[in-house]
């Protein structure tokens, strides 16, 4: 989820405390120590571990467009893949982007299907930074280039990335068994995002907020900064990449439940309508005039929006899933210059235009 989302349910989880809310009431900031822990997870990862990871292939597209440069990345991409499969040993992969002036990218797509192993990219249009395509932009041979892989793989995140603005994603790719299993952003949702380091932070900020105001500080402070980060964890968690939840004793992502990608706009307005809900609600009832009726609050006001919003994805899913045709890209290959390809087709195109959309 994006930040201000994470923020207002480490304030909304604050103001549970009555406490809290009285020092509030005092002119205290304490409910945004909250939101701070909140924040910190996502914080350590794109300040800090995004520049300690290293790796072994970086994927440079250039200025150029069209077939040419596509059936570049993907010949980069798939020997890094193979590569990873045959030797057995760990490889990481960055794609940059492609910056065209000050205010100009080159939009690229890359789709990885783990049920036809296969990668395909298309070179797209030309976006300003706000991801809004220039009119015309595109190169005018924009077919994609596919390659077919030898072997199984297995990635649980996303099949369609858009490659445009600032920097680029970088992929982790190691064999596991006699598939190749791919880690999308490798750095992120590792040991930043960890119940038992949510602990750590919340005593730690305890401590520091004890030595300045005393004792009572040190559980208020340390229990609402330890509330924010393992709720900022468990949020991630919903989503499809996973968080290493229980770092150090773990090394590895607990996989996600699936359920949301960060960017996905119902989610993250809901999240931000309940916290603030949330946060009216607990300002009225602790210490203020008690207006509020808390069941049926709870159930008209947060609750309520939620359910709304799960009807209408589940009807769109379900609308969606009866007008999509049969997704397949055929047995057909060809070998051309020793790599393996998928023939081009109509629908091939079809498919892969209408998932990218």
């Amino acid at each position: 989820m994006k930040g201000i989302a994470h923020f207002l349910t480490g304030v909304a989880l604050a103001t549970c405390f009555p406490e809290v809310v009285a020092l509030a009431r005092a002119g205290s900031l304490l409910p945004v120590l909250g939101g701070v822990g909140g924040l910190l997870p996502d914080l350590l990862d794109f300040r800090f571990v995004r520049f300690w990871t290293r790796y072994d292939v970086e994927i440079d597209p250039g200025s150029e467009g069209g077939n040419a440069a596509a059936e570049a990345i993907v010949a980069q991409f798939v020997q890094t893949m193979d590569d990873a499969y045959e030797s057995r040993e760990l490889r990481r992969v960055v794609v940059h982007t492609v910056r065209l002036g000050a205010d100009l990218w080159r939009r690229y797509t890359i789709r990885i299907d783990p049920d036809q192993s296969t990668v395909a990219v298309r070179v797209g249009p030309v976006v300003d930074t706000g991801q809004q395509r220039v009119p015309s932009s595109e190169p005018p041979d924009t077919a994609w280039a596919v390659r077919k892989l030898a072997f199984p793989m297995v990635h649980a995140y996303r099949r369609i990335y858009h490659i445009d603005i600032f920097t680029g994603p970088s992929f982790k790719f190691v064999r596991e068994g006699d598939r190749l299993a791919i880690s999308f952003l490798d750095w992120h949702h590792r040991w930043t995002h960890s119940l038992p380091l949510a602990l750590a932070v919340g005593l730690c900020a305890g401590l520091f907020c004890g030595v300045i105001w005393g004792l009572p500080a040190v559980w208020l402070c340390g229990g609402v900064t330890a509330l924010g980060f393992a709720a900022h964890v468990l949020e991630d968690q919903l989503g499809h990449m996973g968080c290493n939840l229980f770092w150090p004793v773990t090394r590895a992502r607990t996989p996600g439940l699936g359920l949301l990608h960060a960017a996905d706009a119902w989610p993250n307005f809901l999240t931000v309508w309940s916290s603030l809900s949330v946060i009216l609600l607990n300002l009225d009832r602790l210490g203020g005039p008690g207006l509020l009726p808390v069941g049926p609050y709870l159930a008209l006001v947060v609750a309520g929006p939620w359910a709304v919003a799960l009807a209408v994805r589940l009807w769109r899913r379900g609308r969606s899933a009866s007008t999509m045709a049969p997704v397949g890209v055929g047995p057909s290959a060809d070998v051309v210059g020793g790599t393996r390809a998928l023939a081009e087709s109509e629908r091939l195109a079809e498919v892969l235009d209408r998932d990218a959309a």
